[in-house]
């Protein structure tokens, strides 16, 4: 997969999928999107001390490394699982920036996140755990892993990879979830709406990110 690196508004670095036509994220900010989108809209309105997240599409590690800033700052345990299908090679993900100006000890921290072992859960520091999975959503089996309080859904677009979006993965992610789990995605499509209903999530639409008029959030009653 030929992959080109941009540089987004606020500084933060995407990737350029020129096959699809699609970027790993908005233009109008590659950090702000996954604040707003993932830690916002998600990993802050979870109250739990500690959580079991999993992120569909791990992509160039952006919705984990800032997962992983915040479970230190806010001293919450974190276990993180994610899936990619097309993982990046180290030398697309050591041109990346995934924070303006960043510090050293957050350079070290996500070259740490891309260097550890797949297919292992993996201790990065007192407060995060990751384990990363190079594999197809549409064939995985939930039961591998423990029951997820939070998911981040970061698919490409439903245009772009429908399979994905489909309401058989909506149903499996939901059996797997815990009581009041929540899943958050910036997809605000009808069509994403009704299918995250139809697998039992009680969803609402909310304000998206810089670029983007609104994105859905579920929840597991």
């Amino acid at each position: 997969m030929e992959r080109k690196i941009l540089k987004t508004e606020d500084g933060s670095h995407t990737l350029y999928v020129p096959d699809m036509d699609e970027h790993y994220h908005s233009i109008h900010g590659a950090k702000q999107e996954s604040m707003h989108v993932f830690i916002d809209a998600g990993l802050n309105m979870h109250s739990g001390k500690n959580l079991t997240i999993f992120e569909v599409g791990f992509g160039t590690g952006l919705n984990a490394f800032l997962t992983a800033v915040e479970s230190k700052r806010q001293q919450r345990n974190i276990k993180y699982y994610t899936i990619e299908k097309f993982p990046l090679q180290e030398q697309e993900w050591q041109k990346l920036n995934p924070e303006p100006a960043s510090e050293n000890e957050e350079n070290k921290l996500f070259a740490q996140l891309h260097n550890c072992q797949w297919e292992k859960l993996n201790k990065i520091n007192a407060t995060f755990q990751l384990q990363k999975i190079e594999g197809d959503l549409t064939s995985f089996n939930f039961q591998a892993l423990p029951q997820f309080d939070l998911v981040y859904f970061d698919a490409f677009a439903p245009d772009k990879q429908p399979k994905l979006w489909s309401p058989e993965i909506f149903a499996a992610i939901f059996a797997h979830m815990t009581k009041d789990g929540i899943l958050v995605t910036y997809s605000a499509k009808g069509a994403v709406r009704r299918t995250m209903q139809s697998a039992g999530f009680q969803v609402e639409r909310i304000p998206g990110p810089p670029g983007k008029r609104e994105m859905l959030r579920g929840r597991k009653p």
